[in-house]
């Protein structure tokens, strides 16, 4: 990749994870600092990851919230990769600001409820994010928490969906999530119950086992899901009880 995407100038990389390389980069038709999300390399060409990418831009730009990052674009390199445009937001994720230590109650509470409020605005519209953990929540310097990686929410309507399938990160999902049953908006719930946890004690509630003993462990952890009513969706309700 060139120090140049269509319009785009590249600044600097800001980091990479298991689907996407970050960088900094200035839009030179609105004079503005942005984000840019590629695949990586060794996914530029994958079917798959390219619809995922796709997911978390229609994902997140159907959703006009504060606690939600902002999708302004996606769109196709001249070599063909494909990209999403976001903000560029100045700040940390809270997975780097957890390494300093736990987080005192007022102000893991704070967050958790800034959480709960963008999630309660994606149920509200069907989708479910399905990977709410430390490193998909970035802290800015304004104070404001914001939801990132859509990449594989659950949105409205009939999807295509292998037998089985778990998307999502094993140390934060629901136990229905662990053992691939049908999901709503309580997954995201259980998901931010287990980071209001790592907030506040610096640990994960099942930390410290292998996956595979994490998927046989939740289900029998606790019947939380499956004890609330059907219709207890809202994480902002859950927060405050």
């Amino acid at each position: 990749m060139g120090s140049r995407v269509l319009h785009y100038q590249i600044m600097e990389r800001l980091g990479e994870g298991g689907m996407g390389v970050v960088y900094r980069a200035w839009d030179e038709r609105l004079e503005r600092t942005v984000a840019l999300k590629f695949l990586p390399s060794h996914l530029s060409s994958n079917h798959d990851a390219k619809e995922r990418l796709r997911v978390e831009a229609q994902a997140a730009a159907a959703l006009d919230h504060l606690n939600i990052c902002t999708i302004h674009e996606i769109g196709e390199a001249d070599d063909g990769q494909f990209f999403i445009t976001m903000p560029y937001y100045e700040g940390e994720t809270l997975k780097a600001r957890l390494t300093r230590g736990p987080l005192l109650s007022d102000e893991a509470i704070g967050l958790a409820l800034q959480v709960a409020q963008g999630l309660a605005k994606a149920h509200e519209r069907g989708v479910v994010h399905r990977d709410i953990k430390p490193a998909n929540l970035m802290l800015t310097n304004d104070g404001v928490l914001k939801i990132l990686d859509f990449g594989v929410a659950k949105l409205p309507g009939p999807r295509m969906v292998q037998h089985g399938d778990r998307p999502g990160t094993v140390e934060y999902m629901s136990p229905e999530q662990v053992v691939g049953e049908p999901l709503d908006g309580r997954t995201d719930v259980w998901s931010l119950g287990v980071v209001l946890h790592e907030m506040l004690t610096g640990k994960r509630p099942f930390d410290g086992m292998h996956h595979l003993a994490l998927m046989h462990r939740h289900p029998r952890s606790t019947s939380l899901n499956r004890s609330r009513p059907a219709d207890s969706t809202c994480p902002r309700d859950w927060i405050a009880s």
